[in-house]
C-alpha cells in the first residue's frame, strides 16, 4: 500500500472517530434548566450566580461515590411517568462533612434531576421522591473534565478550599454539590462537571 493511500485511510479514520466522539457529545447532552450559566471551564475557579429552580429529589445514604447512581434510577421513573423532559446537569449534594475531611465517604446524599422551568408541575410524586424550590445562590466553582469518580470530586473540593482560603471575603453558606452535565455515552475524556460550594460574602 502506498504512503499516500496509507495517509488517507488514517485521516478517513481520525474524522470519523472525531465525528463520533461529537455525536456521543452532543447526544448525551441535555439542555440546561433556564437561567442557568454553562459549566465552568476545565480547571476553572470562579464565582457563579445561579437563579431559583424546582428539582425532583431523593435522599441516599451510605457510599457516597455510589450516590448519584443510586438516586438515578427512581428520578427517571418519576420524569418518565410525568413526561417530563431529561435536562442537564444531575445533581449531588454532598454532606457539608465532605468539606472537613476527605477521608468521609459515607454519609446522607441529595440526589435532584432539574426541571427545565419553574412552570413544571408534575402529576404524580412516589413516596422517596420530594419536589423542592431552590432559591438563588451564589457559588464557588471549578470545572472538571474527566470521570465521574468519587475522588474527582474530593480533590476539586480540596482546590474551593484552596481558593477560598485565598479569599476570605467569601464564607461557605451550604454544603457542596457537583453539577453531572453528560450522560453515560460520552466518552470519560469528554465528561463535564462543576464542583461547587455556596457562598456568601462577609
Amino acid at each position: 500500500m502506498k504512503l499516500g493511500q496509507s495517509l488517507l485511510i488514517v485521516g478517513v479514520v481520525v474524522i470519523g472517530v472525531g465525528a463520533l466522539l461529537f455525536w456521543a457529545y452532543s447526544a448525551a447532552s441535555a439542555p440546561l434548566p433556564v437561567g442557568f450559566p454553562p459549566p465552568t471551564a476545565d480547571g476553572e475557579i470562579e464565582i457563579k450566580q445561579y437563579p431559583d429552580y424546582r428539582a425532583a429529589t431523593v435522599q441516599v445514604t451510605g457510599n457516597l461515590a455510589n450516590a448519584p447512581s443510586q438516586g438515578f434510577s427512581p428520578l427517571f421513573r418519576h420524569i418518565s411517568s410525568n413526561d417530563i423532559a431529561m435536562t442537564a446537569p444531575v445533581e449531588t449534594r454532598y454532606p457539608t462533612a465532605t468539606l472537613d475531611a476527605s477521608t468521609v465517604v459515607e454519609g446522607d446524599a441529595s440526589v435532584s434531576f432539574l426541571y427545565r422551568s419553574l412552570d413544571i408541575v408534575p402529576q404524580e410524586i412516589a413516596q422517596n421522591v420530594q419536589v423542592e424550590d431552590i432559591p438563588p445562590m451564589t457559588v464557588v466553582s471549578v470545572g472538571v473534565r474527566g470521570g465521574y469518580g468519587y475522588e474527582v470530586y474530593t480533590s476539586g473540593l480540596q482546590q474551593l478550599k484552596t481558593w477560598l482560603a485565598a479569599h476570605p471575603e467569601y464564607a461557605v453558606a451550604g454544603p457542596p454539590r457537583r453539577f453531572f452535565y453528560d450522560g453515560p455515552y460520552v466518552p470519560d475524556a469528554l465528561k463535564r462537571s462543576d464542583i461547587q460550594i455556596p457562598v456568601r460574602q462577609n
